[in-house]
């Protein structure tokens, strides 16, 4: 297996080719029928990753920080840093030392509400981290402390919002302060640090771009209201990637953003985002082998506790899927069927509604693409009855290789 990656390993053309190259359908599919997966296996697209950077980056105009913890993998990182990004935004030590072995020089925004005090200490005085995030008064003192009273701290509050029915999770219900609160922490932060922010999160995958324009509201009645300078306004994450619904354009929400700035007199602000699965989502597929068929329902050996925990009871994402035949010869005839997925583990909750489209003749021992898998998929992996391994292959990055299987445990998103 070694021998067979090492031999169809794609590794041109460069990452800093322009335009990115795409590797052709047949060539993958090729791929995988040498390879003859037994395990699940990623397979990542390094220079769709820079396009996708590209693409954000010209759109957007501010600062960049990506959400480390959407895909945390080493080559995800290298791909970012090769192509100049300037900033991460952390949760946790073992994310800093990603995100440092990655991009040495990279700044690093600790953006976890709620952090251990031993973390915020080596944070700052091992890892060099200045800016950091809070939500709670407590909070504020515990960066204060564990800094040794630190003249050069930038401090965002974070701001929780109303709750908006088009994100797929809701983050104020967990962290952000309600706008009198975070005032008042405006105003605690503002004598204690170098550079102050205001931080929110419309929640992940947004297809609202109106809840950006009325987050800036929110926000700019906040600054209104404490009445001291910030100087950086962090529009968080939650841009969505394109999977099987309709999603606003990154040029719609930043046209929304903008001019939600201009009408509350924010346009001087410095922008900042933290972007994970706008970025991510479109540069890895997951191929996945069908071990058995009864019907409609399609038994697959990856699944909720592998990765594809977003498909699942919590999320029902609806990801492109396509066919790659183990019998290279069969022609399809063009009738499709809507199938459901079950996981490899003996939980009954390891099932995937779906409906995924795919041509009816699928059957045992063919493997299903499955699209849009950059986001999140890597990092909720477990092993759960045994089945936590996957694979992982590179295409168009220069010097590629095979990685080691991921064995990872579950983290919030």
């Amino acid at each position: 297996m070694a021998k067979a990656m090492d031999d169809i390993r794609q590794t041109s053309p460069l990452l800093n080719a322009r335009p990115a190259a795409r590797v052709s359908v047949p060539r993958v599919d090729a791929q995988i029928k040498a390879l003859a997966p037994q395990q699940p296996l990623y397979v990542f697209d390094a220079a769709r990753l820079a396009q996708s950077y590209r693409r954000f980056a010209a759109s957007f105009g501010g600062e960049i920080a990506y959400a480390v913890k959407c895909n945390p993998h080493p080559a995800v990182l290298e791909v970012l840093a090769a192509e100049g990004i300037a900033a991460f935004d952390v949760a946790s030590l073992a994310e800093i030392r990603a995100a440092r072995a990655a991009a040495p020089q990279a700044k690093l925004f600790f953006m976890h509400p709620v952090k251990a005090p031993e973390d915020i200490a080596a944070a700052y005085h091992d890892y060099g981290v200045r800016a950091f995030v809070l939500d709670h008064v407590d909070e504020l003192y515990k960066i204060l402390r564990a800094t040794e009273l630190a003249q050069d701290l930038e401090l965002f509050v974070r701001l929780g919002l109303p709750k908006n029915g088009k994100a797929a999770l809701d983050f104020s219900s967990k962290f952000g302060a309600l706008p009198e609160e975070a005032a008042a922490l405006l105003q605690a932060c503002r004598p204690v640090c170098r550079k102050l922010g205001l931080a929110f999160h419309v929640g992940t995958q947004n297809t609202d771009t109106g809840a950006y324009a009325r987050a800036v509201a929110v926000a700019a009645g906040v600054i209104a209201t404490a009445d001291v300078s910030v100087d950086i306004l962090d529009l968080g994450g939650g841009f969505p990637a394109r999977y099987l619904e309709r999603t606003p354009s990154l040029p719609a929400i930043f046209h929304e953003i903008r001019s939600a700035l201009l009408l509350h007199n924010l346009q001087h602000m410095q922008l900042m985002a933290e972007p994970g699965r706008a970025l991510v989502a479109d540069c890895m597929s997951l191929i996945v082998r069908v071990e058995q068929r009864r019907g409609d329902l399609l038994y697959i050996n990856d699944g909720v506790y592998g990765g594809l925990f977003d498909a699942g009871p919590s999320l029902r994402w609806r990801y492109p899927v396509r066919r790659i035949a183990r019998d290279g010869g069969q022609t399809e005839s063009g009738v499709t069927t809507a199938f459901r997925f079950a996981g490899p583990t003996c939980d009954s909750i390891d099932m995937m509604e779906g409906p995924f489209i795919l041509p009816d003749e699928i059957k045992a021992g063919d493997w299903i693409e499955i699209k849009q898998a950059g986001a999140y998929s890597q990092c909720l992996r477990t092993d759960f009855n045994g089945f936590g391994a996957a694979g992982f292959l590179v295409l168009n990055m220069p010097g590629a290789r095979p990685v080691k299987p991921i064995k990872q445990r579950k983290q919030n998103k």
